[in-house]
């Protein structure tokens, strides 16, 4: 059984639309990460979630993962704040009771925070999976346009059955 990590926002839940709207509304240059740490570190995370969509159905697509018996399934989000990584747990929780939720600070790389040779990681962005194929895992990009810029890509959490056959790639 292959290990299999998810990204959270822009995979599971659309919650970068909503966010970049309000950075927006309040002026903060995108570019401007200090601003914009702060922004999700004072953010208030549980509005937040429940305000965002939730994308191609993914918590009904994940439980299918879970019970396909193919993977060790984990969602691997990167956080900002202690009140980002318990709302978020808690909304999962909400979901899904069988999954493990790695919350991993921001300034940490997900692919030092688990071990990510011969892992698949399900990311929508592309400097995660560069770091994740660069320790030796097997990078995914999530996008509902298909566009992997250089990985695989798929539109729905589901699709990664497909594309893995006795365990490996295809």
């Amino acid at each position: 059984m292959r290990n299999l990590y998810i990204d959270f926002d822009g995979v599971i839940m659309d919650t970068i639309t909503n966010s970049y709207k309000m950075i927006k509304e309040l002026g903060i240059d995108l570019n401007d990460s200090e601003k914009v740490i702060a922004f999700y570190k004072e953010l208030n995370w549980e509005k937040l979630l429940n305000e965002s969509l939730e994308i191609h159905d993914a918590f009904d697509e994940i439980d299918k993962l879970i019970k396909s018996g193919k993977f060790h399934v984990n969602i691997l989000t990167h956080v900002t704040s202690l009140n980002e990584a318990e709302a978020k747990i808690n909304f999962v929780r909400q979901k899904l009771q069988e999954i493990s939720i790695i919350t991993v600070p921001k300034s940490i790389d997900k692919a030092r925070m688990v071990q990510a040779k011969n892992s698949i990681l399900i990311d929508d962005y592309i400097g995660n999976l560069e770091k994740w194929k660069a320790a030796g895992g097997i990078g995914v990009r999530f996008s509902t346009k298909l566009n992997g810029k250089g990985f695989q890509a798929i539109a729905y959490l589901n699709q990664i059955i497909e594309l893995v056959k006795d365990g490996e790639m295809v």
